[in-house]
């Protein structure tokens, strides 16, 4: 008698299954991050979710559905849709379902524990432990997203949609993005202590994000194919990256190439994958760990 051996799940399968519990884990992170620790001390950490929280506390008292200020998931949600659209049509998201699933779990899941303590503050008169604690918890949430490879749309896809008309980096586009929402809930909430204590949020966030984020964010790409200015379009217009031409020669048959080499982010890296391929099934696609900390000339 022979005992059949245990199926086991495929690999993708596996792959898919830890994604997308990691994306649960991360969305309800940011979600208990937002309503025990940020939104009851008026602190603002930028981004959708920063104006959601300013528009919460406008609405107060002007909808008798809502008396208590509009729900910040359905907010957030009601910018995030337009932003999702606005990504594909502009950028392309390939990421495009574990993006909406992940916008739409912090947003349930942010209306949902709303519920339980509404806006009474978890500390009484202790902003410091509010937003350390808040900043600490939304990182290890945005983390764990960013291991499954997914985003949770809000202001860097705008960031990245500015960027493609503009000379300005992504990265600074994020912060003045994000430095604008802080900013409104100063003007909004006329102390300054909002302000000041909603970029050390933004700091600690910033700080556990690096902490936790074991690989290197960037990658060196090396492309090779015969389609060179179509990928040279879509690096450079569409996904707003920069890059440079390396002159090579093939070892078997001796012909001249053109090298493409770019740095991207590793969450941007699969959809630059999925791209090029469409571009040319037959490109050769190597990626190696990298630093832009030092550009070579022309990137």
């Amino acid at each position: 008698m022979t005992l059949k051996q245990p199926v086991s799940a495929p690999p993708a399968l596996r792959q898919t299954v830890a994604d997308y519990s990691l994306i649960v884990a991360g969305a309800f992170l940011q979600a208990l991050s937002y309503v025990v620790f940020l939104a009851p001390y008026k602190i603002v950490p930028g981004g959708i979710y920063g104006v959601s929280i300013v528009i919460h506390y406008l609405t107060q008292g002007l909808f008798p559905l809502f008396p208590h200020g509009l729900p910040l998931g359905a907010t957030a949600l009601c910018f995030n849709i337009p932003l999702l659209i606005l990504a594909i049509k502009k950028l392309g998201l390939s990421s495009g379902p574990k993006t909406i699933v992940t916008f739409l779990l912090i947003s349930i899941f942010t209306d949902a524990l709303s519920l339980l303590p509404g806006d009474a503050p978890l500390i009484e008169n202790d902003r410091f432990i509010a937003c350390f604690y808040g900043g600490a918890i939304l990182g290890l949430g945005v983390t764990c997203v960013f291991r499954a490879r997914s985003a949770s749309a809000g202001t860097d896809v705008l960031a990245r949609v500015v960027a493609l008309d503009t000379n300005i980096k992504v990265s600074n586009t994020i912060i003045l993005l994000d430095s604008a929402v802080v900013l409104l809930g100063l003007l909004v909430f006329q102390d300054w202590i909002v302000p000041l204590y909603s970029w050390f949020t933004i700091f600690v966030y910033g700080k556990v994000v690096d902490m936790f984020q074991t690989e290197n964010p960037n990658r060196a790409v090396f492309i090779v194919s015969a389609k060179t200015q179509e990928i040279k379009t879509l690096i450079v217009n569409k996904m707003g990256m920069k890059g440079t031409f390396l002159h090579g020669r093939g070892m078997y048959e001796g012909k001249e190439k053109e090298i493409i080499f770019t740095i991207a982010e590793r969450k941007d890296l699969p959809r630059l994958k999925n791209e090029i391929k469409e571009i040319d099934p037959t490109a050769f696609v190597s990626t190696m760990h990298a630093s832009k900390d030092s550009p070579p000339p022309g990137i």
